[in-house]
């Protein structure tokens, strides 16, 4: 067998340091592309941290604010039961003190004819008892309305006043 004519081993040897290069070229992609895969993961594997604890915070928010909105419940509530109760005992007192505001009322809408009956006693009395030597005057002092004469002492002398 003869030998390959030196043509054809460096156009071999050529081929083949194509081929090598093209090799490392091609593992050097794969390697860029390794990394670039590592460090996307590296990064969402991160992201994704970061997301869990959010959410995780995001909960202990949410069960706070729910214990915060039930005690705030609770206090409403214990409120609402302590108005009722006002209520019911202003309602109490309302119904006990009805009677005697209707019984006001009478007395206001009396009120009137009473003031003028007291002005009448008031004037009466300013005008003093009749004396019995007055000249002019209406006659002997009245008995009582039983027509008694005698006994003339169980009665008392007439006079008007403001003991109401």
């Amino acid at each position: 067998m003869s030998a390959p004519p030196a043509l054809q081993i460096r156009e071999a040897n050529a081929h083949l340091a194509a081929v090598h290069r093209r090799a490392a070229e091609l593992e050097a992609r794969l390697d860029a592309a390794e990394r670039t895969v590592r460090a996307q993961a590296e990064r969402l594997a991160r992201h994704d941290q970061q997301l869990r604890a959010a959410l995780e915070e995001l909960g202990r928010s949410k069960d706070r604010e729910i214990a915060a909105l039930r005690e705030q419940l609770l206090t409403s509530e214990a409120a609402v039961h302590s108005l009722q109760a006002a209520v019911q005992q202003k309602d109490e007192l309302i119904r006990q003190l009805q009677p005697r505001a209707e019984m006001l009322q009478d007395i206001c809408r009396h009120r009137p004819p009473l003031a003028g009956l007291l002005a009448a006693l008031a004037e009466a009395e300013r005008l003093g008892p009749l004396l019995a030597s007055d000249p002019g005057g209406p006659g002997p002092p009245l008995a009582n309305s039983l027509g008694e004469e005698g006994g003339r002492d169980h009665l008392q002398p007439v006079g008007f006043g403001t003991t109401v």
